[in-house]
């Protein structure tokens, strides 16, 4: 089939390969424009960019979408599909309606829960049990296109968003290359999302990271795990602000009040949290320093128990 993809980030490089593995001709690649990064503020590709020139694979890089100019290449490139994948960029309807079988998206989560930019961050931040990949298709409104496919993944209670988005991109791209064989041999389904059952996945922000020792131990451990790598949790630890980077929840209860040091030493630091359960801050970075174990924070920062 002949296909336009359109992707920027890590999470979509399983997805462009697994189109090209499977035979399809990918008549051009759509990214974001490279941005500056660094100290150096030096302008570095997306991802996708990469994977597409070690291809040989036309990249386009448009800023804007409305202005026709976008359509117009489309056109030139007469594919019979787009795909999507973390573009992070809205269609406006004329290119979702350009190509015979129109558009379709690879986003992670099992619609119509976490529809919208964070759906991985805000599975992990609302302790589910399970996530997945939907393929769809693409409507103007969020997220909000009849499914195509899907396929479900525990997470398990320790993991992080780094991992948990590894596993779903390549989950996803599996997946897509199943659906395109689908949609060519004309078996696709397409159900229409059940209204009722949306939920959103907004952009995070800071305003997310300061923890609440008043909370319990599994809802801090997932707010830990949720904001990896940004913003990241975030509390003061004797007067130092630091970002708290593992955490571990300890199967033993308290009944000191929520925030109290309940031990310091080479072990680590172990707080009491909401409901009498107890966390354990196993690495962290202080303002300024590196990531660090715990136990190495306070060989220069003593904190007293209690």
């Amino acid at each position: 089939m002949k296909i336009v993809f359109m992707g920027t980030p890590d999470f979509a490089v399983p997805s462009l390969e697994a189109l090209l593995e499977a035979g399809h001709e990918v008549a051009g690649v759509f990214t974001q424009p490279d941005r500056p990064k660094n100290r150096g503020m030096k302008l570095q590709p997306p991802p996708v960019k990469v994977c597409a020139q070690s291809h040989d694979l036309p990249v386009f890089q448009p800023t804007k979408l409305r202005d026709g100019s976008a359509l117009e290449t489309i056109q030139a490139l007469a594919p019979e599909l787009i795909v999507v994948a973390a573009y992070g960029r809205i269609l406006p309807q004329e290119i979702l309606d350009a190509p015979a079988l129109g558009c379709i998206n690879v986003h992670s989560s099992l619609l119509p829960k976490y529809r919208g930019a964070a759906p991985i961050n805000w599975a992990i931040l609302n302790g589910e049990r399970e996530t997945g990949v939907t393929i769809m298709h693409m409507a103007l409104a969020l997220d909000a296109g009849d499914i195509i496919a899907q396929r479900s993944t525990p997470i398990d209670p320790d993991e992080t968003v780094e991992t948990l988005h590894d596993r779903l991109a390549e989950i996803g791209a599996a997946l897509l290359a199943e659906t395109v064989e689908d949609m060519a041999a004309g078996r696709a389904q397409r159900i229409p999302q059940e209204e009722s059952q949306v939920s959103l996945a907004p952009m995070l922000s800071r305003d997310l990271s300061p923890l609440d020792w008043t909370r319990p131990a599994r809802a801090l451990h997932d707010q830990v795990r949720g904001l990896i790598p940004w913003p990241a949790a975030v509390t003061e630890l004797d007067g130092t602000r630091c970002k708290v980077l593992a955490t571990t929840v300890v199967q033993e209860t308290t009944d000191k009040a929520p925030g109290t040091v309940l031990a310091a030493d080479k072990h680590g630091l172990k707080l009491a949290c909401g409901e009498g359960t107890v966390l354990s801050i196993d690495e962290l970075q202080p303002d300024g320093k590196k990531r660090m174990k715990s136990a190495d924070f306070l060989r220069g920062h003593p904190i007293p128990v209690g």
